[in-house]
C-alpha cells in the first residue's frame, strides 16, 4: 500500500486554503471554512474539548498500521512507543497485529499493565536501568536489545536462576541518514550501539556468547529519522549482512533475526516526500535476499519498527489565536500553545503547514510567523506559513501531522497544563488523554 493510497484524490485544493494531502485520509471540507476528520467538525471539537487538542484519527492509525503489516507478511513490525503512546494506541496497534519497541520501565509498565502481550515487546535504549531490566525480566519482555558491552554482564547478573532471556545486539553501521545531526543514530561517535568497523561490536558479541543464559537471537540498527528514501536502509543491508557471515564464520552462529528499526520519514507540508512501506519492502528484501545469497547465509527474519510514519499523519493539533501582532515588517500570531506541546521547531527546526479552520476567509494570503506562548524566542511552531490576512485573536488554526513527537516529547514549561487528546472515528470523538490541569500540577509540590 502506498502512502498515497490512504489519501482520497477526491479531495480539492480549497483557494487560499492550500493543498489537503498531509491531511488524515478522512479529512472533508465543511460548511464556512471548516474541515471534518473523521466525520467531525474541527470547530465543534475546539468548542467541546477546548485548546491546545490534540485530534487522532482512528482509522487513519489503522490504516497506516495495516500498511506496514501487509508490505511484510513475513516480518516482524513493532510500534515505536515513544513516537505517542497512550491505552488507545495500545489497543489499536495490537488489534493490528503490530508488537511494540519500549525504551524505558515506564513505558514497558504502561503497556503490560494495560494488557499489550509482553512478548511482542522489544526493550532498547542507551542507558538502560537495573530497574528497566528488572521490569522487562519480570513481565517477559520478548527481546532485550543491548547495547553496551557492560550491559551483558548486568543483565545475566538480574537473570532468576535457570531462566534464559532472548537478546539482541545494537550496531552502528556506519551510516549518516535522517533529516538532522540530533536524529542521526547511525553513524559512529554517537551514544547508541557499537560499531562494526571498530570491533567494538564483535567484541560485544563474544561477551554475550560467554553468558549461557543468554540467547543472541540478531543485531539491530537504528539509522536515524525522518529518512524519506530507502537507499540508506540498502546501505545498512550491505554492511550488515557481511558482519553476520562474519560473525557466523568466527563464532559458528547463524543469527536468525535483523532488526532495521524505523526512523521512516513522512511528509509535514505538502509536496514533501514520504517513505512507501511497499517500496521499502520490496527494495530491503531484495536486497537481503541478493546478499544472504552471495555470501551463503540463510536469510534471517526481518523487523523493523515504524511510529512516526504511523502516528504521525495520523494526528493533528488545534490551536487557538491569542494575538496577532506587527512588529518589524513580520506579522506574528500567537496561539494558546507552542514549544511545551511540540518542541520540535525548536529542537531540530522542524516545519509545519498551518490551516485556519472555522470560518471561510477571502482575504488574501501573506507569510506569517506562528509562534507560541512561551518565555523563549525560539518558541515557534511555523515561520512564514501562508494564512489569510485578516486572522485574528479567536480564530482556530489547525496543524496536521501532529501525532509524533509533540505530546510524547511534551514538558511543564511555565506550568502550562498538557493538552488533551481526542480520538475521532466513524462522526464521533471520545477523550482519550484529559488535559493537565493547574490542580495536577500543584497535587505533585509537596514541599513547604
Amino acid at each position: 500500500m502506498s502512502p498515497l493510497s490512504l489519501v482520497p484524490a477526491a479531495l480539492p485544493e480549497l483557494p487560499g486554503a492550500g493543498s489537503l494531502d498531509v491531511w488524515p485520509a478522512s479529512t472533508r471540507p465543511a460548511p464556512r471554512g471548516d474541515l471534518t476528520v473523521g466525520g467531525v467538525a474541527l470547530a465543534e471539537l475546539a468548542d467541546r474539548f477546548g485548546t491546545p487538542l490534540y485530534v487522532l484519527d482512528e482509522a487513519e492509525v489503522r490504516a497506516r498500521a495495516r500498511a506496514w503489516r501487509q508490505a511484510l507478511p513475513d516480518a516482524d513490525v513493532v510500534y515505536a512507543a515513544k513516537a505517542f503512546l497512550c491505552r488507545a494506541m495500545l489497543h489499536w496497534i495490537d488489534e493490528e497485529g503490530l508488537g511494540l519497541d519500549v525504551c524505558s520501565a515506564g513505558e514497558l509498565e504502561f503497556a503490560a499493565t494495560c494488557g499489550f502481550p509482553a512478548d511482542r515487546i522489544v526493550l532498547h535504549g542507551n542507558a538502560k536501568s537495573p530497574e528497566d531490566l528488572r521490569a522487562a525480566l519480570r513481565l517477559g519482555v520478548g527481546r532485550i536489545v543491548l547495547d553496551a558491552g557492560c550491559e551483558v554482564a548486568r543483565l545475566a547478573a538480574l537473570l532468576p536462576e535457570r531462566s534464559y532471556q532472548q537478546v539482541m545486539l545494537r550496531v552502528l553501521p556506519g551510516i549518516e541518514a535522517g533529516s538532522h545531526p540530533a536524529v542521526r543514530t547511525g553513524t559512529a561517535g554517537q551514544k547508541f550501539g557499537l560499531p562494526i568497523a571498530g570491533g567494538e561490536a564483535q567484541e560485544a558479541v563474544e561477551r554475550i556468547l560467554g553468558q549461557p543464559r543468554l540467547d543472541l537471537v540478531g543485531l539491530h540498527c537504528h539509522l536515524g529519522s525522518q529518512i524519506t528514501t530507502v537507499e540508506p536502509y540498502l546501505r545498512a543491508v550491505r554492511r550488515l549482512v557481511p558482519f553476520l557471515a562474519r560473525l557466523r564464520d568466527r563464532y559458528g552462529i547463524a543469527l536468525p533475526e535483523l532488526d532495521l528499526g524505523g526512523g521512516f520519514g513522512v511528509a509535514y507540508r505538502p509536496g514533501e516526500r514520504t517513505i512507501d512501506p511497499g517500496e521499502y519492502a520490496r527494495r530491503v528484501t531484495a536486497e537481503l535476499s541478493a546478499l544472504c545469497e552471495e555470501f551463503e547465509f540463510p536469510v534471517p527474519r526481518l523487523t523493523v519498527e515504524p511510529g512516526r510514519w504511523i502516528a504521525g499523519p495520523s494526528g493533528l493539533a488545534l490551536y487557538r489565536v491569542l494575538s496577532v501582532k506587527h512588529s518589524a515588517g513580520h506579522r506574528f500570531v500567537a496561539v494558546d500553545g507552542g514549544m511545551s506541546d511540540n518542541p520540535r521547531p525548536a529542537l531540530y527546526g522542524a516545519h509545519y503547514a498551518v490551516r485556519l479552520v472555522g470560518r471561510r476567509s477571502d482575504a488574501p494570503m501573506r507569510p506569517m510567523t506562528v509562534v507560541g506562548r512561551h518565555c523563549e524566542a525560539g518558541d515557534e511552531l511555523a515561520r512564514g506559513t501562508e494564512l489569510p490576512e485578516d486572522v485574528r485573536p479567536g480564530d482556530l488554526l489547525a496543524v496536521p501531522v501532529a501525532g509524533a513527537y509533540h505530546l510524547s516529547m511534551a514538558s511543564g514549561y511555565n506550568m502550562v497544563g498538557r493538552p488533551p487528546v481526542v480520538a475521532v472515528a466513524d462522526g464521533r470523538a471520545r477523550l482519550l488523554v484529559r488535559r493537565e490541569t493547574v490542580e495536577d500540577i500543584r497535587r505533585r509540590d509537596i514541599g513547604i
